[in-house]
């Protein structure tokens, strides 16, 4: 009966040790998964005929950056920079995110805050619309 239940033994673990290790377990290292998108930012100036979009100067992207903070939105754990064409990219462990922007003047957005899941080797689309109250 003894070497029935090392038998039953073995098999729990060797079925089980993997499950927890793919699940995630504490010290085990996962791969990162990733925050991207578009920021579009307008308008630049106080008349636009409607329907023409006049292009970004590089410097109007390179003053505001994608700040990714904790879940609790406390704590900054990347700040995100957008490059001259408003794409941005942040590799980040999995978990929960709560995702803004640098405000500057009176820049403002409905589509951030917002909070994030990042899975691990999954990707994360969040296109920011910046609106800058110029009229």
């Amino acid at each position: 009966m003894g070497r029935f239940k090392l038998f039953i033994v073995a098999v729990v673990l060797v079925a089980i040790v993997p499950l927890v290790v793919a699940m995630g377990c504490p010290g085990v290292s996962q791969s990162p998964g990733v925050l991207e998108g578009h920021v579009t930012i307008g308008p630049l100036s106080p008349v636009e005929t409607p329907g023409e979009k006049p292009p970004v100067p590089p410097e109007v992207y390179e003053a505001r950056k994608v700040m990714v903070y904790g879940e609790s939105g406390s704590q900054l754990v990347a700040q995100v920079d957008i490059d001259s064409e408003g794409q941005y990219r942040a590799e980040l462990k999995p978990g929960s995110y709560s995702v803004d922007i640098n405000r500057i003047g009176i820049d403002h957005s409905a589509d951030v805050p917002t909070q994030v899941d990042i899975v691990s080797g999954g990707t994360v689309r969040l296109d920011i619309d910046i609106d800058t109250g110029i009229r």
